[in-house]
Order: C-alpha cells, then sequence, then structure tokens
C-alpha cells in the first residue's frame, strides 16, 4: 500500500506543479505584445497541458487504488468532501484545456488579471483537500 501511496502523492505533487504554472503561461499570453512572444508562449501551453494530462490521470488513478482497493477513506466524510474536490479540480484542468485552445484560435477576451485571480483556484483546492486529508474534520 505504501508503494501506491507513495505514486499517488507523486503524480498528484506533479499535477499541482502544471495547474499552477499553466495559468501563468495564461497571464504572460494575455499580456503578449508580439507574434513571437505569443508563439512561444503558446507552445509552452501547450506541452504543459499534454505533460499534465497523464499525471492526472495517474494521480486519479492512484487515488482510486487506495480507495477502492485499500478501503482509505470508505465511508467517511472528509473522503467524499475529497472527491468532490477532486472532481472541481479536474473540471479546473479541462477549462483549462479549453483556455489553451482558446488562445490558439486567438479568441481569448481575458486580459491577465482574471487570470492571475484564476490561478489561485488550485491554491484554494489544495489547502483545502490537505486540510480534508490531514485533519479529517468529518
Amino acid at each position: 500500500m505504501l508503494w501506491v501511496k507513495t505514486f499517488h502523492l507523486l503524480f498528484v505533487i506533479s499535477w499541482f506543479a502544471g495547474l499552477f504554472y499553466l495559468p501563468r503561461i495564461f497571464v504572460n499570453l494575455a499580456l503578449a505584445e508580439t507574434p513571437d512572444t505569443y508563439n512561444r508562449l503558446l507552445g509552452m501551453a501547450r506541452r504543459l497541458l499534454r505533460f499534465m494530462t497523464p499525471l492526472a490521470i495517474l494521480a486519479v488513478a492512484f487515488g482510486l487504488w487506495l480507495f477502492l482497493v485499500y478501503g482509505i477513506g470508505m465511508g467517511q466524510g472528509w473522503m467524499h468532501a475529497k472527491l468532490l474536490l477532486v472532481s472541481l479540480l479536474g473540471a479546473y484542468h479541462v477549462v483549462c484545456a479549453h483556455v489553451v485552445k482558446a488562445f490558439e484560435r486567438h479568441e481569448n477576451t481575458r486580459d491577465h488579471r482574471y487570470y492571475r485571480w484564476f490561478n489561485e483556484v488550485p491554491v484554494l483546492i489544495l489547502l483545502l483537500v490537505l486540510i480534508l486529508v490531514v485533519v479529517k474534520p468529518f
């Protein structure tokens, strides 16, 4: 079980690194003043998204393994709340993919301030998940 938990944590940490960095690229894309800068940042965003997606899948797969096979958190309120937050995080990931597509089509309508706030969403979710997993308030 400890190996499964280790890999779950590895992939969660790696996924979050991408979720923290990709919206920062969006901030810079919204501020880009030259086509060269825009294209370079867009390439970075595409590659990061392609890298993050398998990490997300592996994080969720190892987490489900812990939940379904080893019964960690089974029937406990903190785990139900965590699963809800992970679902929201998955939705955030999908929204990030749509934002990359909007930048690819040059259809972004948001400014850099929006993306600075957008960048805070995974931080808040991470904080809530950590509280649930460590404190187990329910």
